[in-house]
């Protein structure tokens, strides 16, 4: 019987948890919602995450952005072709293998991710402010455990180059 209640507490501990994370997605989608507001008439919320992969891999082949994206390659490609029309994003043939063709970032596309990265940033660091010292302690063990067990990588600090969303 005390194992029945221990497990029962653990899965009442699961969805505490996980009401809490879902609450928290809900705040961060409206702080990326937000963040996006300034470009939303070039680049919907899709169109973004291509970006930021492209910012964080570099030229990359259609079929593996599409992988990574967990999208079709034709609708990859469909986003691709609205982000070179916007002017965000360009084909290059690769050097290595002169079949294929690269996807990367504009300079402009590179300054899109960077501007919307750091809106978002702003708009974190202004919430977080609003914690007492103790529970952003307690928020900071909380959140690298949860992000660890997701095997995210962690964001880079603040003083060096940024990596949108963290991505290497």
């Amino acid at each position: 019987m005390v194992e029945r209640e221990s497990r029962e507490g653990t899965m009442d501990d699961v969805d505490a948890v996980t009401r809490q994370v879902l609450t928290a997605s809900r705040l961060l989608v409206a702080v990326s919602a937000r963040s996006l507001s300034a470009v939303e008439d070039r680049v919907t919320l899709p169109q973004f995450r291509m970006l930021v992969v492209l910012s964080t891999r570099g030229a990359t082949k259609l079929v593996a952005l599409a992988d990574l994206l967990h999208v079709a390659p034709s609708t990859a490609m469909r986003m691709v072709d609205r982000l070179i029309a916007a002017g965000l994003a360009d084909r290059q043939v690769n050097p290595d293998n002169r079949r294929e063709t690269l996807l990367r970032l504009t300079a402009e596309g590179r300054r899109t991710v960077e501007d919307v990265t750091a809106r978002r940033r702003t708009e974190i660091a202004a919430i977080v402010e609003r914690l007492l010292p103790e529970k952003r302690r307690v928020l900071i063990d909380a959140l690298a455990a949860f992000n660890e067990a997701g095997a995210e990588p962690p964001v880079p600090d603040a003083d060096t180059e940024p990596s949108p969303l963290g991505w290497e």
